[in-house]
């Protein structure tokens, strides 16, 4: 046994490590104080009402899950280069991804109303508790990535003598953890929107009451879909982006292995080094963790930004002692040379990618910013020129993050080929636990503002949470923007190894059959989204007319003497979201595979079309929901025009919750949920590959 194969052994210690120091952080939070007990009942009708979505949802993929396991064993029996082991590959990646999510929404759902009792005292133990909460859920996602992936690895190595026909079954586990997170964002997604927008709209603009008034009927409901949503959702959503890189420069790294054992040195140098950069990047995440910290009345962004940023560094550094210590100084590979200062150079062009594609992203994001200032200013005139500057200013964010994501592409392939492209996406992601962390912390902000506004709190709580959740915001969109970067990156590995396992040496667009997959492809996107936002708009117009019945038959609600009927808006979410995220799910499973077995020339043109309107259109939408919703936040802090002040209730601020209406299914719905189907397709496309 060579040294690289006893490194290997030691990956899944570090998936355990984070799974420990998760369950650490969730025992701390959990011993925090929840305050008042008006704060715990309406934090426990949160948490049971997303503990039941997660639950009937489940119910189905289950189903699901069972039904695709068995066309995968069956149609891989028998096969040389495969196995029917791939379905318990897809069992394993699924029930990873679905855990994943369970635990980071189970202990959000703990950290929110700890969070408000801590802004009770001041915004810096608040921080605290809501980045300690958004921990676990970013540590359950790499430990378990990590332990399983690198699992199945090594029991597949005794068990298979090809290193191919292990990473074909190991395929599997990525393709279990796309579908889940298809369905739980789009499902999730679909939950969050109609209740926000309902609460929104019934609240703000029809009733005149604030979003999270107790007299909302919609508040409990729009609560509970933060954390199906916005972490249980995005949890799943990177769960995927990060094995779906590992697994993708695997399968490039494989075609070294005869090299390498010319070489006399470990053959799986190439396939098992994104397995140990993770299990790096888990302690890096767990270092980075400690150096998140703000002094009362400073900026939560700065030391967000701290630990995230910080983490990136330090993950630079030691990402060139693994390359060059565990790969040649050279060799050469398919006529290509290659080095191993070029890999790590291509790690690093991942890196600075990821990190610039967030910076710009909070640039477009950002209350602080021209572009959120400018669509503020444009409500004043009312709501068609404010949605007319947030289309504006989503489309122009699409600018700067595809020239880097381009400039990243071409310099991780001069760097080192196709396997440069892939190391690059896993770059992005290699320190996915904070990453995640920063993201998930905004949901829980959020849900804590909503607490502190149920439970009437004093005023300058709710100045805190406010100031955690519009902080929340940026890092939700900069969350988002390394998402749609690695999901770009990824996608580009994954269609790479699409074309080795199939045997396509080159898509040429001036063939009729690739360039109608191409404009398929292209075409996806669209109809996914319209599929998402017209499931939102449905849902959110059932809410706004449940809200609008409860107002005019419940005597004393509108006076807030009687009780609201929270349950029956929680119960419209979530039959809505069980409803309607069928059709987008099917969508990204059959669609490549009708097109594969049709012809495997014409599912390459439709992965590239799918990419390159995907990316596309995942940043206009991210950007610009982003871009509303901080508007909204910006006017409800008051700005002034013309010498006039506006600030919560005025027009310009109903303009600007029209906006962000607007904006909510582009940013937590159809945005979002692009990044896991172009993945999907890639992954699905990848799976079938030894079939066509």
């Amino acid at each position: 046994m060579d040294n690289q194969q006893l490194i290997l052994y030691a990956v899944p210690l570090a998936g355990m490590l984070a799974l420990l120091f998760a369950v650490y952080k969730a025992s701390w939070v959990t011993r925090q104080d929840a305050g008042t007990e008006e704060m715990a009942v309406i934090a426990e009708h949160i948490a049971d009402g997303a503990v039941a979505f997660l639950q009937r949802e489940y119910k189905i993929l289950i189903l699901f899950v069972i039904s695709v396991a068995i066309l995968l064993g069956f149609a891989n029996s028998g096969r040389p280069d495969s196995s029917p082991m791939i379905a318990a590959s897809f069992i394993i990646g699924a029930t990873c991804s679905g855990l994943a999510g369970f635990f980071g929404m189970k202990v959000a759902t703990m950290a929110n109303v700890r969070t408000t009792n801590a802004a009770r005292t001041g915004l810096a133990p608040a921080l605290t508790v809501a980045f300690s909460g958004g921990l676990v859920m970013g540590l359950s996602v790499v430990g378990l990535g990590v332990l399983g992936l690198s699992g199945l690895f090594l029991f597949y190595q005794s068990q298979f003598t090809e290193i191919n026909q292990v990473i074909n079954v190991i395929s599997g586990f990525s393709l279990g953890a796309s579908s889940i997170a298809l369905f739980a964002r789009v499902g999730g997604g679909i939950y969050t929107k109609a209740a926000d927008v309902g609460a929104d709209l019934a609240g703000k603009v029809y009733e005149g009451i604030p979003e999270d008034d107790p007299r909302n009927p919609a508040t409990i409901a729009d609560n509970v879909g933060d954390n199906v949503g916005d972490v249980a959702g995005m949890g799943a959503d990177l769960f995927e982006s990060y094995v779906g890189s590992i697994i993708g420069t695997m399968v490039l790294g494989a075609a070294f292995v005869p090299v390498f054992t010319e070489m006399g040195i470990s053959p799986i140098a190439g396939v098992i080094l994104p397995l140990v950069l993770a299990a790096v990047g888990i302690l890096v995440s767990i270092a980075g963790s400690f150096f998140v910290r703000v002094k009362e009345g400073g900026n939560p962004q700065s030391g967000l930004n701290m630990g995230e940023f910080g983490a990136s560094f330090i993950m630079a550094a030691l990402s060139y002692v693994i390359i060059t210590g565990m790969l040649p100084s050279s060799w050469t590979a398919d006529g290509t040379v290659y080095s191993s200062l070029n890999i790590f150079y291509s790690v690093i062009t991942g890196l600075v990618a990821g990190v610039l594609i967030g910076l710009i992203t909070e640039y477009y994001c950002s209350t602080e910013n021209k572009p959120v200032e400018n669509i503020a200013y444009q409500s004043v005139t009312g709501a068609a020129t404010n949605i007319i500057a947030g289309l504006g200013t989503g489309m122009m964010s699409t600018g700067l993050p595809i020239i880097v994501l381009s400039a990243a592409i071409i310099l991780a392939h001069y760097f080192s080929g196709l396997y440069g492209i892939a190391i690059a996406a896993f770059g992005m992601l290699s320190v996915t636990g904070i990453q995640l962390a920063v993201d998930a912390y905004g949901p829980i902000s959020d849900n804590a503002g909503g607490i502190a506004e149920m439970a009437a709190l004093p005023e300058e709580v709710r100045e805190r949470t406010d100031k955690l959740d519009a902080v929340g915001n940026t890092t939700a969109a900069i969350g988002k923007g390394f998402a749609i970067g690695s999901a770009a990156l990824t996608a580009l590995a994954l269609f790479a190894a699409f074309r080795q396992q199939a045997g396509i040496e080159t898509i040429d667009i001036s063939e009729p059959v690739i360039m109608a997959g191409l404009l398929l492809g292209a075409m996806l996107p669209f109809v996914f989204s319209a599929l998402a936002m017209g499931a939102v708009g449905r849902a959110a117009r059932d809410m706004i007319t449940e809200v609008g019945r409860q107002f005019n038959e419940i005597p004393g609600l509108r006076e807030g003497t009687a009780p609201a009927q929270f349950a029956h808006c929680v119960d419209i979410s979530t039959k809505a979201a069980l409803r309607e995220m069928i059709l987008p799910g099917l969508l990204g499973v059959l669609v490549p595979v009708v097109v594969g077995f049709t012809s495997k020339d014409m599912l390459g043109g439709l992965l590239a079309g799918v990419t390159s309107s995907g990316v596309l259109l995942a940043i206009f939408q991210s950007n610009a929901g982003g871009a509303w919703d901080n508007a909204k936040k910006r006017i409800e802090s008051g700005i002034e025009f013309d010498g006039v002040l506006y600030g919560k209730g005025t027009e310009a601020h109903k303009a600007a919750v029209v906006g962000d209406t607007v904006g909510d299914p582009f940013k937590d719905t159809s945005g979002p949920s692009l990044n896991i189907l172009m993945k999907l397709i890639a992954v699905v496309a990848l799976v079938i590959a030894p079939l066509l």
